[in-house]
């Protein structure tokens, strides 16, 4: 899979390509950008009210004491109304944030769901998943920080500015305008470098952790060649190195926090500077030394968190950027253009000179060619690695032949819909994995709308339906993760169960009683005879006894057929197959063969 940093991250393309997840609800990513202005006029007006609140009050040596009662109530309602709109803009942009992780993850599973098996089988899952998951909170992080932090600092700096420029002297702009910026160059740089010291502090606890882990949980090897000190030495030289790592982050953090401190001092000290010379000179009341002062101090509040905003938004790009790249995975099995779908009349299946190979170095079939004539039943009998199951995996057209071409009823698999193809056939794996839901629900998971008494028919054809009914839950009962609850034999009935309630035309069958005893098996394979009654069938078997009364059966060694025939026939022949028919007689009669 992408993402392993082998190519440079681009993050502006990134950003781009999640903006159609935000058009959706454009007109309320307006209207919260609407309350968010009207909270920083309100934030803005706050030291505006507090100035001419000052300077009544200083006005108060050349009258009467008056209490500025109706600047003071316009004072508390500017606080009121900056929370009031904050609030709004958070309910207004909470479905615009929520949605986009909705849809994004909505996507990201479709995409996994059309990549190839090739990709699902090399796959990490732990590792998926933690990239479909920090890619949706990677979105969350970021509109919350746009929504919450740089856009209401950027719009609160504009109108500050704006004032400033307009009421007074150009060098109150120019003092706040250069501490700002002043602020933000040290604080993005000083994070940089603090994050290589905190990525190696990591680091280095996370491998002195599992030296030492490592070392107890093989006491009895230390123990063996007295190697204690050894141990030891090797954990202790990490955590030397995670301490040195330690104390260069807690001093890039002092050094962060002292240069912030050391830009707003200054800041504020030369406003102070300035506004008070000119209030000596009568130029401004002491409300306007109030108003530039409070204005300065009010953009650093939020700026206080920049190095914090700053990491967050740097590791939610690179949580991002796994998702991206995971999108641009293709798979390796498409449709062609303007497929049509498959059109099943008789469901002859038809193998003309098939090859494949898993990876280029390992040829897997060799020239196989056989054919399945409409409701009759083929079984491919053979070792381990021959290429049965991956007959089974090229019907199904997980991979595509390298060589050769697979046929139903004259079609190409190829020049089909991979939809239809597989809604017409139907399998029962030799291991058998259920969702982590109730035997019902497992059940109906082959065809939907079917109703209830299809489903109990299908149970009770399968062998299934007393041992079900005769749970407490019955039918509601839960299989557990992977279906851990159920037995060997239980999983391989459901599965029976549902590739009848399939109703498909073809029907596959790898190992499907290889979990059973001999009694439930010679049960369901009445059963599986019933199922594949009026279906072309396709046996992979282990057990020769399962497939005796096969149409044909092919004996496949290392990718190729090497004989075919009837049970009877094979038999006659004395090769390959009738050394298995022996061989597996010897075992079911108790006998040890060497």
């Amino acid at each position: 899979m992408g993402g392993n940093g082998s190519t440079p991250r681009n993050d502006l393309a990134n950003i781009r390509a999640l903006l159609p997840y935000l058009w959706d609800y454009r007109g309320r990513i307006l209207l919260a950008m609407g309350c968010l202005i009207v909270a920083k006029l309100a934030t803005v007006g706050i030291p505006l009210a507090l100035k001419a609140i000052v300077d009544r009050l200083d006005a108060s040596h050349h009258a009467a004491v008056f209490l500025p009662v109706s600047l003071l109530l316009a004072y508390g309602a500017l606080k009121l109304t900056g929370v009031l709109f904050n609030e709004l803009r958070d309910v207004l942009f909470a479905r615009v944030r929520y949605h986009a992780m909705r849809r994004l993850t909505r996507q990201t599973l479709e995409h996994l769901y059309r990549l190839s098996l090739r990709f699902h089988l090399e796959r990490k899952t732990g590792a998926i998943s933690r990239d479909l998951d920090r890619g949706a909170r990677s979105l969350s992080t970021l509109l919350n920080y746009l929504a919450f932090s740089i856009l209401p600092v950027l719009v609160e700096f504009t109108l500050v500015v704006a004032i400033m420029l307009g009421q007074y002297d150009p060098v109150f702009s120019a003092v706040i305008s250069l501490s700002i910026v002043a602020y933000i160059i040290y604080t993005l740089a000083i994070s940089n470098w603090r994050m290589e010291h905190r990525h190696a502090m990591n680091q280095r606890e996370s491998r002195a952790n599992n030296e030492a882990i490592d070392g107890l949980l093989n006491y009895e090897t230390v123990k063996y060649f007295g190697n204690e000190e050894l141990e030891v030495h090797r954990c202790d030289a990490t955590l030397k190195a995670w301490e040195n790592s330690a104390v260069l982050s807690q001093t890039s953090m002092s050094v962060l926090n002292f240069g912030q401190g050391a830009i707003i001092a200054l800041g504020v000290t030369c406003i102070m500077f300035f506004a008070a010379r000119q209030v000596l000179a009568g130029q401004m009341s002491l409300g306007d030394l109030v108003l530039v002062n409070a204005f300065l101090l009010q953009l650093f509040i939020p700026l206080g968190f920049l190095g914090i905003v700053y990491r967050q938004i740097r590791y939610a790009l690179a949580d991002m950027d796994r998702l991206i790249r995971l999108w641009e995975e293709q798979p390796e099995i498409q449709n062609a253009p303007a497929a049509p779908s498959l059109r099943v009349q008789s469901g002859e299946v038809r193998f003309e000179r098939v090859s494949f190979a898993y990876q280029s170095d390992r040829q897997i079939l060799f020239n196989v060619s056989f054919t399945i004539p409409p409701g009759r039943t083929l079984a491919v009998v053979g070792p381990s690695g021959a290429g049965k199951s991956t007959l089974a995996r090229l019907l199904f057209r997980f991979y595509d032949v390298n060589q050769g071409r697979i046929l139903i009823d004259g079609q190409d698999i190829r020049e089909i819909t991979q939809a239809s193809l597989r809604a017409a056939i139907g399998c029962v794996p030799q291991d058998t994995v259920l969702f982590n839901e109730s035997l019902y629900y497992n059940l109906a998971y082959a065809r939907s709308e079917a109703s209830q008494e299809e489903i109990f028919a299908a149970a009770q054809l399968a062998q299934i339906h007393d041992f079900i009914v005769n749970l407490p839950a019955g039918y509601d009962t839960l299989v557990g993760e992977r279906g851990l609850k159920l037995s060997g034999g239980e999983k391989q009935r459901v599965a029976i169960a549902r590739a009848i309630l399939k109703q498909p035309r073809i029907m596959i069958f790898d190992e499907a009683t290889s979990s059973l005893d001999s009694k439930s098996e010679q049960a369901i394979l009445r059963a599986l005879r019933r199922a594949a009654a009026g279906h072309t069938t396709l046996v992979i078997a282990h057990r020769l006894s399962t497939i005796v009364d096969a149409d044909q059966i092919l004996v496949m060694e290392r990718g190729r057929i090497v004989e075919r025939g009837t049970h009877s026939d094979l038999l006659e022949q004395g090769g390959v197959y009738a050394q298995l028919w022996a061989l597996q007689a010897v075992e079911v009669n108790g006998f040890e063969t060497v």
